[in-house]
């Protein structure tokens, strides 16, 4: 399967340099970089799986705190569209260098024969909640019987996520009904007009629908703890995404922007919602659909999910793993081990002067 995230992105302003070249020499399109290039320094180009949604915001706050020319790497951002290519799709077919999305899409490639890998974690849940209508009377798993269940699009993490807690409550794919409903206001909209019973969403989606009165959290996937619960154990899920062999050519254009990354998520850990808000662009936090306020309460309430330090969490890998092969996907070719490294985090915590607090997945994952 495509297995895309897909985001209602609302960019404005931001998506201005179009043309802006990665280090491959490809054209990244809808670049958020904004700044001009510093020729002494590497370019890499990232896609992020939207750009604007709160699972996501390390890659555009590294960039607005000067994380990544302060450790040396030119970082062309760019997201992707409805309907267009996925940010992992377009770092496998060599248009972007890195991808700004799920670690699950390792297995998928990899079991494709498409060897590309984790470097760095952001996330040790998937940030999303289950929001369903009063009316719909969801709770649990074994209440999608009979429903229509919206996803960002069919194939993508969201629909993975929704079959695997399906399946863990005996309820099989053919029980209920998925409906591909985007993200943001096409989400919000479906629950209005009914065409979903619940949509699998993240902030600030959630806290808009929260304030409209629309849905209420069924299932919370935005917390380690609230992973573990529904998906029985640590979720790792937004990650830099790259191929290996271009990590391989690359290794030190790659730990400049990990050591970004890996300091942004120690500024994250140490700042409040307000803090990080304040360091966004303005149409990520106050928009069409929520107030900054809410944007704030919504971070405060799901900001566990971000890891302090970079690092795969213990056990994460083989929750993935176990969430494939009971998806039908067949990963009898994948070496776990294999799906991420380690190293360009521990050499990024290393250089910061931090100690790492994450319990770190070994080579068996």
């Amino acid at each position: 399967m495509n297995k895309r995230l897909l985001g209602v992105v609302a960019v404005g302003a931001l998506a201005l340099g179009l043309a802006a070249c990665s280090s491959t020499g490809g054209a990244t399109a809808g670049s958020t970089s904004g700044t001009s290039a510093d020729k002494s320094m590497p370019t890499v180009s990232i896609m992020v799986g939207g750009i604007d949604k709160q699972i996501y915001l390390p890659y555009q706050l590294a960039q607005s705190l000067g994380f990544y020319k302060k450790y040396g790497v030119n970082v062309v951002l760019s997201t992707e569209q409805n309907g267009g290519v996925g940010a992992e799709d377009a770092m496998a077919s060599g248009q972007v260098d890195f991808a700004g999305a799920w670690y699950i899409h390792t297995f998928d490639f990899q079991s494709k024969g498409k060897d590309v890998i984790n470097v760095v974690q952001l996330s040790g849940a998937p940030g999303e909640r289950e929001m369903c209508s009063a009316k719909a009377n969801v709770h649990s798993g074994a209440d999608f019987k009979g429903k229509n269940m919206g996803v960002t699009d069919l194939g993508s993490g969201t629909d993975e996520l929704t079959q695997f807690i399906a399946h863990q409550a005996g309820v099989s794919h053919s029980q209920y009904h998925t409906v591909a409903v985007g993200a943001g206001t096409t989400a919000i909209a479906a629950l209005r007009q009914g065409t979903a019973d619940c949509v699998m969403t993240t902030q600030p989606t959630v806290g808009a629908l929260t304030s409209q009165g629309l849905a209420t959290s069924a299932i919370d996937l935005a917390s380690t703890a609230g992973a573990t619960k529904a998906l029985g154990g640590a979720w790792p899920a937004a990650g830099l995404l790259g191929r290996a062999d271009w990590v391989a050519a690359h290794k030190d254009a790659t730990q400049k922007v990990v050591t970004a990354l890996v300091a942004t998520m120690h500024w994250i850990a140490t700042h409040s919602a307000a803090d990080i808000a304040n360091k966004l662009p303005q149409q990520f936090v106050q928009n069409a659909t929520i107030t900054k306020a809410q944007y704030i309460a919504g971070l405060s309430t799901d900001k566990g999910q971000f890891l302090p330090d970079g690092i795969m969490p213990a056990g994460g890998p083989k929750t993935i793993a176990a969430m494939e092969k009971a998806l039908g996907t067949d990963i009898s070719n994948v070496k776990i081990s294999g799906t991420f490294t380690q190293s360009f985090a521990e050499a990024a915590n290393k250089q910061l002067g931090m100690t790492v607090t994450t319990p770190a997945a070994g080579a068996d994952g």
